[in-house]
């Protein structure tokens, strides 16, 4: 699903009405959006206290449409509106929909009442996408107000919060803390990144008319919002003929001497995930307590250093170039080290090998400091924010400060796919586009977490080589989907990395939903 400025909604708005849908009529399909889910999530909604605070714009006239039709279909046990504000100032269809209200009888407000604070339901109409800068004057005032001035109440927001930039990740000024939001065609920037998403509640995006061809084909729109029914399909029923050979085989490249547990777990789910074969290559001394963890894992010795990492000198890399014979994805890094025979060999397997390749950890810190690029073969590389500065040569900071651009500027230029970890997972392809995972919680904030997703990523990569894209979506959604039911169950603090194999089963049933 395409996530949209407020100016690329604007000129989707604008080319709707040219194609004949009247701008009056989108806001009255977008009042009817929000009507019915105030519907679906409040019933009975007769019974309910509603306040709506409008302001003089089209967001306001949204909600004296969500007004209009409560008070004429619905009848709630209380309905008050407010519209902040000159009346003489109203405009265009805002203007129109006040004239209507006041013909169907409804009693408008200019303020607040005492009584208007035992309200069950507030709906925050009075600032849209069109704000530029903190809210200010009258309308800061009614923000405070709806945040802390019905304590009774759920706040729904219309189309976004009041005083949220929506076309940035973070708000200057107060913003209205909403408990849910109705936004409509697409949902905005500001909706979908942190730390501006903590202030949207539940999303839900609701069509008011346009066409989708406006916006979901336009190629210069680069960002979307990750779905599952976008790939839903990579987890439909297998052919009852089906064997283990037609799931790909992953190899993994990591453990040493104290890490082997990473190697481990990155075999370990790219099998949950459904790989049907999984051999993990690693240090000579570590595979006995690599194979310990899963008699599933089949496992490949390797030379070794004295440190216990992987050592392949240049006589014996055939030996590597052999075990990797047949196998469909390469996952390097887990647990690897980085001694320095071990950087050489991440760095010539990077470019040399041809099967697909996820690079994590010490994969990643191999390739700190190179010109590495994917040379047109498909190379995941799935930094948090620390190996991201790493690999770009800046500091955290400054990933953190534009996650969407640093990730979207070192895809495009080394040619890879770029998984950036962290809060609203970023995952951005080397053609420009970027698409952000919803899905995720602190409890994954715990080692071995990103072991899980590399190894997630390959096994879904190995199932599905010709839906690469939509396969690197899937697991960076359903490894969140999984800390999520896992927290739910044994908490944020108590959550520990392989608890996430647990609930892969549950996350993949919802995306077949």
């Amino acid at each position: 699903m395409k996530v949209l400025t407020a100016a690329q909604m604007r000129e989707v708005d604008r080319r709707t009405i040219e194609l004949g849908v009247p701008g009056v009529v989108l806001m009255e399909y977008a009042g009817h959006r929000v009507v019915e889910f105030l519907a679906e999530t409040f019933a009975p909604l007769a019974g309910r206290r509603v306040a709506i605070l409008c302001g003089k714009g089209n967001n306001g006239g949204d909600g004296m449409v969500v007004a209009r039709q409560l008070f004429t279909r619905i009848r709630p046990r209380a309905l008050w509106v407010v519209v902040a504000g000159a009346l003489e100032e109203l405009r265009g269809e805002a203007l129109e929909n006040y004239r209507m209200l006041q013909a169907c009888g409804c009693p408008v407000e200019s303020a607040i009442r005492p009584e208007m604070r035992a309200a069950t339901i507030v709906i925050d109409a009075l600032l849209g996408t069109g704000l530029k800068g903190p809210a200010a004057g009258r309308m800061l005032e009614l923000i405070c107000e709806i945040n802390t001035g019905f304590p009774l109440a759920s706040v729904v927001a219309i189309d976004v919060p009041s005083g949220l930039q929506s076309d940035s990740a973070a708000s200057e000024g107060e913003t209205v803390r909403a408990d849910y939001t109705v936004t409509f065609t697409a949902p905005k920037v500001g909706q979908v990144l942190a730390p501006n998403c903590e202030r949207v509640g539940k999303l839900r995006v609701a069509p008011i008319g346009s066409p989708p061809e406006l916006y979901e084909n336009d190629p210069s729109l680069f960002l979307s919002l990750a779905e599952p029914a976008e790939f839903a399909a990579l987890f439909a029923p297998r052919a009852r003929n089906a064997h283990k050979g037609d799931f790909g085989h992953v190899l993994v490249i990591g453990g040493s001497t104290g890490k082997t547990g990473a190697a481990a777990m990155c075999g370990l789910a790219a099998l949950r995930s459904g790989a049907g074969l999984v051999t993990v290559a690693s240090a000579a001394s570590a595979i006995p307590v690599i194979a310990s963890h899963g008699p599933e894992l089949m496992t490949e010795p390797l030379p070794e250093t004295e440190a216990g990492t992987i050592s392949i000198r240049s006589f014996d890399y055939g030996l590597l170039e052999r075990i990797a014979a047949g196998k469909d994805v390469l996952a390097i890094g887990p647990g690897l080290g980085t001694q320095p025979e071990t950087i050489e060999l991440v760095r010539r397997l990077a470019s040399d090998f041809p099967q697909p390749m996820v690079i994590d950890a010490d994969g990643l810190n191999a390739l700190a400091g190179t010109d590495f690029r994917g040379g047109g073969r498909l190379r995941v590389l799935t930094p948090h924010p620390g190996e991201m500065s790493r690999l770009t040569g800046g500091t955290t900071s400054e990933v953190q400060g534009d996650r969407i651009g640093s990730a979207r500027s070192f895809a495009s230029q080394r040619q890879v796919v770029l998984v950036l970890k962290g809060y609203r997972t970023l995952t951005a392809f080397p053609d420009g586009r970027v698409w952000i995972n919803p899905s995720g919680t602190p409890a994954l904030a715990t080692g071995g977490t990103g072991d899980i997703l590399t190894g997630t990523i390959a096994g879904l990569l190995a199932q599905f080589p010709q839906n690469a894209e939509h396969a690197i979506a899937a697991a960076v959604y359903i490894h969140g989907l999984a800390g999520e039911l896992g927290a739910a169950e044994l908490g944020e603090q108590a959550l520990m990395a392989t608890d996430l194999l647990r609930y892969y089963p549950a996350a993949m049933d919802a995306c077949r939903q």
